[in-house]
Order: C-alpha cells, then sequence, then structure tokens
C-alpha cells in the first residue's frame, strides 16, 4: 500500500510550533507494523489478512454516525492533553498557556471520548481537569470513561469517614503513595493558610481516622469470603500492611503531616463529591463504556458477566449499575465484575473472558473492543483475544510513565474512528499514521484467496491470532 495514498481524512495539525512531541505526516497500512502495530503476530502479513478478514467478513461492522476521537490514559498531563488535541485535528494552538486554543470545523462535527484514567502518575490531576472542562464549555463534545485509578481515588477519598465499616476502611490507604501527589496538589493549593487545619483533630486522632483499626484484620476475611477467595483476600492483607508503610513514608519524605493529608482528603470530597464542587462534574458524568456501532470502548477489558448483562439489557442499562454500584455498595462493587473491567489484563486473578462472552459481544454487533489500561511504547495495536478484536490504545502519554520507560517529555495520541469505515492510530512515538481499513482487507483477502483457490471458512471464537 502506498503511504500517502492510505489516508483519506489526515488530520489538519494546527499550532505544532507550541507542541513538543513530533506528530506523524504520512500513513501506511495498520498492519505494516508488525509487532508494533499487531499482537501475536503470526508469521506473514498474508496470514494476518486471513485472520482479521474472516473475523470482518463474518458480519457487516456499523461504524460512528460521526468522528470519535478516542484519547486515554492521559494520567494528569495536561501538556499530553493539548498535544492529542492537536494530533486529532480538534484545535489550533495559539500559545503555550493552556487557554490558548480555538476550535477547529472539526471540533464541532465529532466527539471526544477520553478513555479513563485521569488520575495519578502525572504532574496535575485539577490542571487537567480544568483543562477538559474548559473544552467542553468552548463547545466541544465530551465524554468521559472511567479508569481504575480515577474510580480507585474516588472510593479511597470517600472511605475517610470515620464510620469504620470494615468493608471498606481499608480503601484509602489502599490507594497508595499515588495518592499522595493529589493530596498535596490539594493542600498546596487549597490549605495553604494555617487557619485551614482549624477544626482538624490531632495527629492521632487522622491516622485512626485514615488507616483501618486493628479489628479490621479480623473482620475483614468473615466480611469478604462471600465475595473474595481465600487465595485474593490473603493478597489483599498483605498488602495492605505493605501500603500502609509505604504511604506513611512517602508523606513522611515530603513533608505532609497525617494533619494535613486528612484536611486534603474532606477537601477533596468538598471539590469532587458534593454537588457544587469544582469538580462535581467528573464524577456525575463518569461511564464504565460507550458504544458506537460495532466498537465498545472500555477502559480496560471485558469478561464474561459483563458480556452477558450487556446482552440482556444495554449499555445505558451498564452505565446505571455502574454509577449506583460504585455510590452505594462500592464494595461489592469494587471486587465484582463491574470493577473487573477497569483493571483486567486477562490474568488468573482476573474474571474469565471466554469465546463464551465473545459470541454473545458478536450475535450484539460488537465486533471490535476499544481499550487502554496496559500502556504501549510504539503507538496502538490491533490485538485479537479469543476471536475479539482489540484496540488498545494506551500509547504511554503522561511524561512520568515515558519517563521510566525510557521515553523523552509527554506525549501525543489520539485514535480516530471515522464515519466511512476507517481507523487512524496518531502517535508521535511511531512514524507513521497506522490506518485500518476492514472493506480494504476484506478485498485484499478475497483477491488472496481466490488466486489461492481456497474456499472460505468460519473462524471460531476461540481463534487467536
Amino acid at each position: 500500500m502506498k503511504q500517502r495514498a492510505a489516508i483519506k481524512h489526515i488530520p489538519d495539525y494546527q499550532g505544532q510550533r507550541w507542541l513538543q512531541p513530533k506528530l506523524p505526516a504520512q500513513g501506511e497500512s495498520w498492519l505494516l507494523g508488525k509487532h508494533h502495530s499487531f499482537a501475536k503476530e503470526t508469521a506473514k502479513q498474508a496470514a494476518r489478512i486471513e485472520v482479521l478478514g474472516q473475523l470482518i467478513e463474518q458480519a457487516p461492522w456499523k461504524w460512528p454516525k460521526r468522528p470519535l476521537y478516542f484519547i486515554c490514559d492521559l494520567h494528569a498531563d495536561t501538556e499530553a492533553f493539548h498535544a492529542s488535541l492537536v494530533a486529532s485535528g480538534l484545535i489550533r494552538k495559539t500559545g503555550t498557556r493552556d487557554k490558548d486554543y480555538k476550535l477547529t470545523k472539526a471540533a464541532r462535527k465529532g466527539r471526544i471520548l477520553i478513555g479513563g484514567d485521569c488520575f495519578d502518575k502525572g504532574p496535575s490531576v485539577l490542571r487537567l481537569l480544568r483543562s477538559i472542562h474548559r473544552l467542553k464549555k468552548r463547545g466541544a463534545k465530551i465524554s468521559v470513561l472511567a479508569g481504575n485509578h480515577d474510580i480507585r481515588t474516588m472510593i479511597g477519598m470517600r472511605a475517610v469517614d470515620g464510620n469504620h465499616d470494615p468493608r471498606i476502611e481499608h480503601f484509602f490507604v489502599r490507594m497508595g503513595p499515588k495518592a499522595i501527589p493529589l493530596l498535596k496538589e490539594i493542600a498546596e493549593e487549597y490549605l495553604k493558610d494555617s487557619y485551614r487545619l482549624r477544626g482538624i483533630p490531632k495527629t492521632r486522632e487522622c491516622r485512626q481516622r485514615l488507616f483501618p483499626s486493628k479489628k479490621w484484620f479480623d473482620e475483614f476475611p468473615m466480611r469478604a469470603e462471600w465475595m473474595m477467595p481465600e487465595a485474593g483476600i490473603n493478597k489483599e492483607m498483605h498488602r495492605l500492611k505493605e501500603k500502609v508503610q509505604q504511604f506513611t513514608q512517602g508523606c513522611e519524605d515530603i513533608g505532609l503531616s497525617l494533619r494535613t493529608v486528612y484536611a486534603a482528603a474532606l477537601k477533596f470530597q468538598e471539590i469532587f463529591l458534593h454537588p457544587k464542587g469544582e469538580f462535581a462534574w467528573f464524577y456525575r458524568k463518569l461511564r464504565l463504556a460507550h458504544r458506537e456501532g460495532a466498537f465498545l470502548f472500555i477502559h480496560a477489558g471485558l469478561n464474561d458477566h459483563i458480556c452477558r448483562l450487556i446482552t440482556d439489557h444495554d449499555i445505558c442499562y451498564l452505565n446505571r449499575q455502574f454509577r449506583h454500584d460504585a455510590w452505594n455498595d462500592p464494595f461489592a462493587f469494587y471486587y465484582g465484575s463491574l470493577a473487573n473491567t477497569l483493571r483486567t489484563k486477562y490474568r488468573p486473578v482476573d474474571m474469565p473472558f471466554t469465546p463464551y462472552g465473545v459470541d454473545l459481544m458478536h450475535r450484539k454487533g460488537i465486533h471490535a473492543l476499544v481499550h487502554g489500561h496496559r500502556n504501549l511504547l510504539h503507538g496502538q495495536r490491533i490485538m485479537l483475544r479469543k476471536g475479539m478484536i482489540n484496540f488498545e490504545c494506551d500509547t504511554s502519554l503522561d511524561r512520568n510513565t515515558r519517563s521510566k520507560e525510557g521515553l523523552t517529555g509527554h506525549g501525543a495520541s489520539v485514535t480516530i474512528f471515522r464515519p466511512e469505515g476507517q481507523v487512524l492510530g496518531i502517535s508521535n512515538d511511531y512514524p507513521n499514521i497506522k490506518v485500518f481499513e476492514p472493506q480494504a482487507l476484506v478485498k485484499k483477502r478475497r483477491k488472496a484467496r481466490k488466486a489461492a483457490g481456497k474456499h472460505h471458512k468460519p473462524i471460531r471464537g476461540n481463534r487467536t491470532a
């Protein structure tokens, strides 16, 4: 495939002079990227075309009615967010400040879907959320999916209520050291003056309110045995002892007192969970999943129970159940099938996603799963899992993740789903725009099979390429 001819809808990058990452300008067939673009790589490109072609030919794909721009795992990095918007062709950057941009015509026609994990790791959660909200106020259509970091933070901060419910009183310290930067950020912005700590209990009392009581280690196993296997309970208790030590040490290292930590947790509840809080919109509007035609967007993945739920009801029901359970029964939610979709990596400890679940999704008209969660180093990737096509889109956007992975600066990335039947994977970590066109792939497969004199054989649900 000729590189330039592959792209019919190249985003117009406007304001690149204000960006650090260099964006790709040419395109290539997604399958030419080998292991950087296609997981479980078969020996030859022809074999990859054969497997994908079979899946695509089984049923016609429905495409979004308008362009959809998927950006995920921003992890508190505002510069990465703005760079990804430029890569999408949705804004024209006009300066260095967060507000220095103008919406393009493309932004008025499409929808932005943020695929979860706005919290943790990066420089500033509050700054990123303010930037997202500013973009919405300027007229962009934006939806936000829940990520495991977002939900873990919300449940952890809500657990600081003094009730000592043994099912959930460990959730605050369970966040571990990853929560410390946000607590520090809140303290620096809202608790600068000494009088801000008036009414906050003494250190000993704050410790009792933040950390699980001694009784927790006896009571939690009895409360959790109906929900968790014994091995899972033992692991949870062992990890909690480690996180208490890590959290305490992390606070000491940066000079954050437990009184300030407690005050910051209460301030989080005020600005995020109170209906009139500045960031109340974030959790109020959060969704678990979003569907556009044949594509299901979710943070990490699926399990068979969720597939059954989607089949028996729909995505709207799933999102209502998510909001209800996360708020009203955080224990059952966090260790159940709903939250598993936020953190699964299809390990033995995760809830199973089998050919049964894949078949349910195919019958429902869902033929591709789009998610983040597992960070990649060379742009987006297509993966075949149990006969389900996965678009893996976590391209290591935030600067701290990139530093640990040996990459520089912040990233820029977007996965675009176009009504014309085309998926574009744009990342500053891959030299070309990855172009996936199912119908072109089907035609190529038919031509190859005709030349070889082969007949069509349907692919089974448990086939993994």
